[in-house]
């Protein structure tokens, strides 16, 4: 359980955060309010009917105006109804909208944030914020407002009544509110935590589900499956008992309530027979007052329920606010902005053409959750169509260029020009509209394979399309699949192979015609007699093109422009192929060492 979430009070300091999505609702809102007010009203002058039933009809047996009696009796559950109807229409608009914006908004700002965002929160955080907290958000404004309303003016509307009607009997009943108060507060405040407690075991319980699925494999290969089991079970006891526990205070606070509401009936059919039989008060009066006691303890739960949910809410308003608040480490100055426009408004029209030269000015940078720098006055020109090639050790931090030249993080000193200009001067859309990125983990969208294809060209033609394929033999692998193009790949490519992945990834990439190219470990994934084939497709492609090349196997790097090798983050050696094998120094110890280790696995 978070922290803030132990400690969080009935404090109002969430709300004022969604005024922004409240406000176009208003209207709504407020005849939400009016309407559920004057609904809970009629509710509560309905006893008085029966009191002047028992008065004017029974007691005086006459049935003296009892047509008119009645019709408005019915007119009054007419009106009641059509206002209930409009009002539960509202609160259901109001919940959806509600929802919609608050998922739109936060799903449009995450596509804002930049990568380091996404390497400090894990993707459960950020889905639970975006479905779960919209969700109950969208439910407090709506039908627990209206909750709260109607209760309220419910309990407010009977004891004006009570206090018009009979003011001593009234100050008697009103007594026990206190009481009843504070006991059902203590009740709600003990189920509070015990709500949130068996939240936080359910979200322990559904990461090991989570796991237990996702890692089946790992599972069964280290035999740990009866582990997993026993920490499973340990999570599903804890739950049955604390989720017995809550049952058991919910059935106290249930009893007590009830006992309550007895006590009260009782002191009115006590007090008020009395009073009755003493010619003190009329029958129809009794009536109203046993209407009420059994009705009057209900509101004041539901008040407190709606308290407690209040307060539970508070953490889910502060985390989805704050994620809507959360400012990106990388975005557009608002004088780029002006002229290029942003993500989702670009300004195509004032968009320079992207030739491809790259230059490293005096760059260097530390990650915003390090403290050492992994660049050092690192300098390095690029001109347009040339091959660079990356390699180090895993984990030495061969990805931090190629992630500064996309802006995925920016420059802690120095500059990074693109076509000579200061990359920050320009839009992120501009550069990563011109920027194709291949990963060594390919991912593809739930959808058939010419959608993925088009991510990156929506215009693409079909014959487009097969061109890409064929030039990096992925068209073998389309004609595989029993409807071609029109194949679905399953979420996250699941009904494919991990290289064929690679395959429609490396051809989605080539189809954007980018004037700049990365593939990091792209060929990773690929067996041997694939690679060979692609190796040709990515010298065509990267013709005229400037290319960054992290390479798993340096076999495939051998004919690059400069060769960049990296240790620790930091740039140890650079050259040509050649140049790096003369000096026999860290490349060297690479090369020399996959060459034999292929060469064993060769013979072998």
């Amino acid at each position: 359980m978070n922290e803030n979430e132990k400690k969080v009070s009935l404090k109002w300091f969430g709300i004022p955060r969604l005024f922004p999505f409240i406000r176009p609702y208003r209207k709504r809102i407020f005849w939400m309010i009016v309407l559920g007010g004057l609904s809970s009203a009629i509710d509560a002058v309905y006893p008085l009917f029966t009191r002047y039933a028992l008065n004017h009809f029974i007691g005086e047996e006459n049935t003296v105006g009892v047509a008119p009696f009645g019709a408005a009796y019915v007119g009054l559950m007419l009106f009641q109804a059509v206002i209930n109807y409009r009002s539960t229409v509202d609160c259901g608009r109001t919940e959806v909208k509600m929802n919609r914006d608050l998922r739109n908004a936060a799903f449009r700002h995450l596509q804002t944030l930049s990568f380091s965002y996404y390497n400090r929160n894990a993707v459960g955080y950020i889905h639970a914020r975006v479905m779960s907290d919209s969700g109950l958000i969208g439910e407090l404004v709506s039908w627990r407002m209206m909750n709260f309303i109607w209760h309220g003016s419910y309990l407010a509307g009977i004891v004006v009544i009570m206090l018009m009607v009979d003011l001593r009997l009234a100050l008697w009943i009103l007594l026990l509110i206190p009481v009843g108060i504070l006991l059902m507060a203590y009740f709600q405040r003990k189920l509070l935590v015990l709500h949130r407690r068996i939240r936080e075991i359910n979200s322990r319980i559904t990461g090991n589900y989570n796991e237990g699925i996702t890692g089946a494999r790992t599972i069964k290969i280290l035999g740990a499956g009866d582990r997993i089991i026993k920490d499973f079970e340990t999570e599903t006891r804890q739950m049955h008992r604390t989720s017995i526990r809550e049952a058991h205070f919910s059935a106290m606070m249930i009893s007590t309530v009830t006992m309550l509401s007895s006590i009260v009936l009782a002191l009115v059919l006590w007090k008020g027979g009395r009073m009755t039989r003493e010619g003190l008060m009329a029958l129809g009066t009794l009536s109203v007052f046993m209407s009420y006691a059994l009705e009057m303890l209900d509101p004041i739960q539901n008040i407190l329920e709606t308290c407690s949910a209040v307060v539970a809410i508070q953490v889910n308003i502060e985390r989805l606010t704050s994620l809507l608040a959360e400012k990106s480490e990388v975005a557009d100055s608002p004088q780029v902005i002006e002229k290029y426009g942003d993500a989702f408004s670009p300004k195509r029209e004032n968009w320079e053409e992207l030739k491809g030269d790259v230059e490293f000015d005096d760059v260097s940078f530390r990650y915003p959750d390090g403290d050492e720098l992994v660049l050092e006055h690192f300098c390095l020109k690029v001109p347009q169509g040339q091959n660079v090639a990356i390699v180090g050790e895993t984990g030495a931090g061969k990805s931090t260029l190629v992630n500064l030249v996309s802006r995925f993080f920016e420059p802690t000193g120095g500059r990074i020009l693109i076509d000579g200009k200061d990359a920050r001067e320009r839009s992120l859309l501009w550069l990563h509209s011109n920027i194709a990125y291949v990963l060594q983990t390919p991912h593809l969208f739930s959808g058939t394979v010419r959608e993925n294809l088009r991510y990156g060209r929506p215009d693409a033609t079909d014959e487009e399309i097969m061109k890409a394929l064929r030039l990096v033999s992925a068209d073998q692998v389309v004609s595989r699949l029993p409807m071609g193009l029109d194949s679905e790949v399953g979420e996250g490519g699941s009904q494919l192979s991990t290289g064929e992945k690679q395959l429609l990834s490396f051809a989605r990439a080539i189809l954007a015609d980018p004037r700049i190219l990365i593939l990091d470990e792209a060929t990773a994934s690929i067996d041997t007699e694939t690679e060979r084939a692609i190796q040709n497709a990515i010298a065509a492609v990267t013709r005229g093109r400037t290319s960054f090349v992290i390479a798993h196997r340096l076999s495939t790097i051998v004919g690059a422009d400069i060769i960049l090798v990296i240790r620790d983050g930091k740039v140890v050696e650079r050259g040509t192929h050649a140049e790096l094998m003369k000096i026999k120094g860290e490349y060297y110890g690479l090369y020399t060492r996959q060459y034999e280790e292929l060469s064993w696995k060769e013979v072998s």
